[in-house]
């Protein structure tokens, strides 16, 4: 459908993973297994969270609230992942491609900000532990995962208007598995500055700035702990730390990589890696982290199954 000299694009073509038969189906079965490892995974721990008291604290309301927005990330893009590795045609209307962009720029600052959250709490609880459930309390926490997702409600708003405003003239191939900006912006045949100032301006305040409260907190916490002279409490303090920072470090790395870069420098087949890292495994691999690493959530796993009587 034209008028004058635009194409209305009623619907978007997905390159998708792969176009080989046989790697189409490996692909289905295993992105199927992550899916279902990453749901059932972060809704066991948001159940463990609320069945078990001893993890009514600052730090597992964060988590509650990390792995539901896990749960959400993921199914914001595989679900149409499988059926699209399964369809001999891959194709995506104009306006779920728009509201898939806006739950992963919501989604993904607000975890970002959560990160950043989860960061500060265990500021206070190792550098400030006789005031932790003061400066922890529920109105601080309820209000920082408030402000993280009206930041984020903000960074999506704003990327989805200006992707709404740019005009499509021919090529609707998104070189792609899903929806994202910068391969979208690739297709536009009109200016897309404000999308490139907007996306490089967001990656600054969603990715590096709290990456950089991040890294703060941290160098407080890691030098309260090595003024700790027991051996044995040093390890206990860095035990409560590991699994956040395993979880910082992989979430942030692949998702600057994705949007620091302007769309010219945008690269289909590394950009389709990262994403499978940033929007896929890391929501599979934060329960798995945090069962591994985190003693509190393994007693609680381990009481829900019968196998430690409660205290």
């Amino acid at each position: 459908m034209k008028l004058g000299n635009e194409t209305l694009v009623s619907q978007f073509l997905l390159e998708g993973l792969t176009d080989t038969e046989e790697l189409r189906h490996l692909l289905f079965a295993i992105f199927l297994l992550v899916y279902i490892v990453a749901v059932v995974g972060n809704l066991g721990i948001v159940s463990l969270i609320i069945m078990d008291s001893r993890l009514h604290t600052p730090m597992y309301f964060f988590l509650a609230n990390l792995s539901l927005l896990d749960t959400a990330y993921i199914s914001n893009t595989v679900p149409q992942v499988l059926v699209h590795l399964l369809a001999p045609v891959r194709t995506m209307p104009y306006h779920a491609c728009l509201t898939q962009i806006f739950f992963l720029h919501f989604l993904a600052p607000w975890e970002c900000f959560l990160l950043t959250a989860m960061a500060y709490d265990r500021y206070v609880a190792t550098c400030q532990p006789l005031h932790y459930l003061v400066l922890m309390g529920p109105r601080t926490r309820t209000g920082l995962a408030s402000i993280s997702g009206l930041l984020a409600l903000a960074n999506a708003l704003t990327h989805t208007i200006l992707a709404a405003r740019l005009k499509f003239c021919g090529p609707r191939l998104i070189t792609h598995f899903f929806c994202d900006l910068p391969p979208l912006m690739k297709l536009s045949c009109s200016s897309t500055w404000a999308n490139e100032l907007a996306l490089f301006f967001f990656s600054f305040l969603v990715a590096l700035a709290p990456c950089a409260l991040v890294v703060i907190s941290y160098i407080h916490v890691v030098a309260a702990i090595l003024r700790i002279r027991s051996a044995e409490g040093r390890r206990k303090a860095f035990s409560t730390c590991a699994a956040h920072i395993m979880v910082v470090c992989v979430f942030y790395v692949a998702s600057v990589l994705c949007y620091i870069l302007p769309s010219s420098a945008y690269s289909g087949s590394r950009d389709r890696v990262l994403s499978v890292l940033s929007v896929v495994l890391t929501p599979m691999l934060s329960p798995i982290i945090y069962s591994l690493w985190n003693k509190e959530v393994k007693r609680a796993l381990l009481k829900a199954l019968g196998k430690e009587s409660a205290p």
